[in-house]
């Protein structure tokens, strides 16, 4: 999508503080129209501050904001406010009551027209008027385009309070209100939290190619933003620094960033011992030559070098796995009387970590549950080994006491804690997760959500659990903590369960992937998350060819019967051509992203765009299905090869 050069939003020198606590202490930025920028940094460092600033929901200490005249700013808060007593559907389509008014005024001067009743210029007047309103709000699928938005992020029961929801539920309707909304710069705090894997691809999807405003995106899914930014802004000890492209091209910029303020700071310390060698030889007396030397010692010396940044460290003690370690054979789970899992055979081996994925409310808390005995099976058995001792991580965080302090949360009233063999002052542990010893007084109930969610690990890193069960363990912790925490578990001894929205995370950390399907059907995957959205594409693709009775795959075993046998003349000739065609079909895909991405496409044929984005599904399918079927040929083409030679 092109940026427009002109700003929609401009800070100078924003300043705020917290008491004695500096969050903003000199940040500069600039966000262009259409322009999407991402906005990093660890917990605590300000990232909601300047948001709320930028939104001017949070009052400004100093500096100055310039916003476009006539330009809407919305936001999404982590914790939504929403009118209490109206209806999910009334706070959603609350931004398209301008619409609803143009769009009925443009259907009564129609009416009136064909009934021939009134003045026609004047009907004429007032019908065109009603119908550049509606372009200018957006043209005439907004109502169709925020229905689909509404079916997307899952929100079902359009008549409910929003008093009514829980907290996930919340959170959707109100990401729903900003996306209908289309302000000209959307600020959305965490978007991704509470959203299934599924939902949050959908959101990627619609935040890169349909959303037409500017994006500030306040978030640790690393995915979204790399797939999704053009621009990164970093937040740290109250400055930004910004960089150009999404996360990976950040990573990359800021490593060589600090691996050159590294290499100043290596020669700034070599200068500096060679000057004080030379100023001990010296006599006291000084020429004007000498005096400047020094000078340039002293400047060396009394220069501050880079703050280095401080990372989390978790370590995880476990105690020995025994031959059995978790297994469940034909389990079957219900709750609310919805079948939730059928028949789930599932048998964890040393160091298996088993990432969890499906859509909201399809059971996958519920297993973890039930592997904790706190939910009965309906029929199978659950075995766990006499030497395994589960730890769990809950989503909600609720297991912790708000009036306590850090320290006693974590380790009641003992001095030590016990990490494997190696014992530990309490005092030192908690400054591995980023709590000095000031901070650890601190009550639960005055932490942030990321504050929080190092305090539950911290508690239950110490406990030497060897099975693992984290549901949701990505939330709200900052880019690095996830790096520790990805880290601890690669090489963590015992196995693990993780129920998780976050696909970097599943990609670096899981081993196989445990997904809910749907009515009750929850199948084990080899390898990593996008091995498995992969496969799960692929398999799409050949359903859909077989529905359309196009030719298909072979079943795995008809292909392994037949490894052995020659191309048939009519396959050499398909073989010959497939790439030309796949070329063809990726070169329609890319044609119908293009005209997608354009936002002349929803001025101008909005009522085409339903039928633009079926055709995209269909072309992305017949690419797929082409792809499947050179692999295929290639495949068969080998193993006689192979057997041939």
């Amino acid at each position: 999508m092109s940026v427009d050069p002109k700003p929609i939003i401009d800070g100078t020198s924003l300043k705020r503080s917290y008491g004695d606590r500096t969050v903003l202490s000199d940040v500069s930025l600039t966000v262009h129209t259409g322009e999407r920028v991402g906005l990093v940094g660890n917990n605590g460092s300000g990232k909601s501050t300047l948001g709320r600033i930028l939104a001017g929901v949070e009052v400004l200490e100093g500096g100055s904001i310039a916003r476009r005249r006539g330009a809407a700013i919305d936001y999404l808060p982590q914790e939504p406010v929403l009118p209490p007593g109206e209806s999910v559907s009334h706070v959603v389509l609350h931004s398209l009551d301008g619409w609803s008014a143009a769009k009925e005024r443009y259907e009564d001067a129609t009416s009136a027209l064909a009934d021939g009743a009134g003045d026609v210029e004047a009907l004429v007047a007032k019908q065109a008027q009603a119908g550049d309103e509606l372009e200018r709000l957006g043209g005439w699928e907004r109502l169709h385009e925020a229905e689909a938005i509404i079916g997307h992020l899952g929100i079902r029961e359009p008549g409910r309070d929003v008093g009514a929801l829980s907290g996930g539920e919340r959170r959707r309707v109100d990401l729903a209100r900003v996306l209908v909304g289309e302000p000209d710069l959307a600020i959305l705090d965490e978007p991704t939290n509470h959203l299934d894997v599924e939902t949050i691809e959908w959101l990627e999807e619609h935040l890169r190619n349909t959303f037409k405003g500017a994006l500030l995106l306040i978030t640790h899914d690393r995915y979204v933003l790399d797939r999704v930014t053009t621009r990164t802004l970093e937040l740290h000890r109250g400055q930004v620094t910004s960089y150009a492209g999404g996360y990976v091209t950040y990573l990359e910029a800021k490593a060589e960033r600090e691996a050159q303020e590294e290499r100043t700071e290596r020669n700034r310390q070599n200068f500096l011992r060679r000057e004080l060698e030379w100023l001990r030889r010296q006599p006291k007396a000084r020429t004007t030559k000498q005096k400047a030397r020094a000078d340039r010692a002293v400047a060396a010396r009394d220069h501050v070098r880079p703050d280095e940044e401080r990372v989390a460290t978790f370590d995880a003690g476990a105690r020995r796995l025994g031959k059995t370690i978790l297994t469940l054979e034909g389990l079957t789970l219900e709750r609310d009387g919805r079948r939730l899992v059928s028949g789930l055979d599932l048998r964890l081996g040393q160091g298996d970590r088993v990432g969890i994925v499906g859509p909201n409310g399809s059971g996958k808390t519920s297993l973890l549950l039930c592997v904790l005995d706190r939910l009965a099976p309906v029929s199978g058995t659950k075995t766990l080994g006499d030497n395994t001792q589960p730890g769990y991580l809950d989503q909600m965080r609720g297991e912790l006491d708000e009036s306590r302090s850090i320290r006693e949360s974590v380790a009641d009233d003992q001095n030590e804690v016990a990490i494997g063999e190696q014992r530990l002052d309490v005092g030192a542990y908690l400054e591995r997760f980023l709590f000095d010893r000031r901070a650890q007084r601190l009550q639960v109930g005055t932490l942030s959500g990321g504050e929080r969610a190092r305090v539950c690990l911290a508690r239950l890193l110490c406990q030497n659990a060897n099975l693992l069960l984290l549901d949701e363990p990505t939330n709200d912790l900052d880019v690095a903590t996830l790096g520790a925490l990805e880290s601890m578990l690669t090489e963590y001894p015992g196995c693990a369960l993780l129920v998780s929205h976050d696909r970097w995370f599943l990609d670096r950390v899981a081993t196989s992937i445990l997904a809910f399907e749907g009515d009750g059907r929850v199948v084990l995957h080899a390898g990593t998350y996008s091995e498995y959205r992969e496969r799960a594409v692929r398999a799409a693709a050949v359903r859909a060819s077989e529905a359309r009775q196009r030719p298909t795959l072979k079943a795995p075993a008809r292909v392994k019967s037949q490894a052995r046998k020659k191309l048939t003349f009519a396959e050499e000739r398909e073989l010959a051509g497939l790439l030309e065609k796949i070329d063809d079909a990726e070169a329609v895909v890319a044609a119908a992203e293009a005209t997608l991405a354009d936002p002349e496409t929803y001025r101008q044929r909005g009522d085409e765009v339903a039928s633009l984005r079926a055709g995209l599904q269909s072309a992305q399918a017949a690419a797929a299905e082409l792809t499947a079927r050179w692999e295929e040929l290639e495949e068969k083409k080998a193993a006689f090869e192979s057997s041939a030679s």
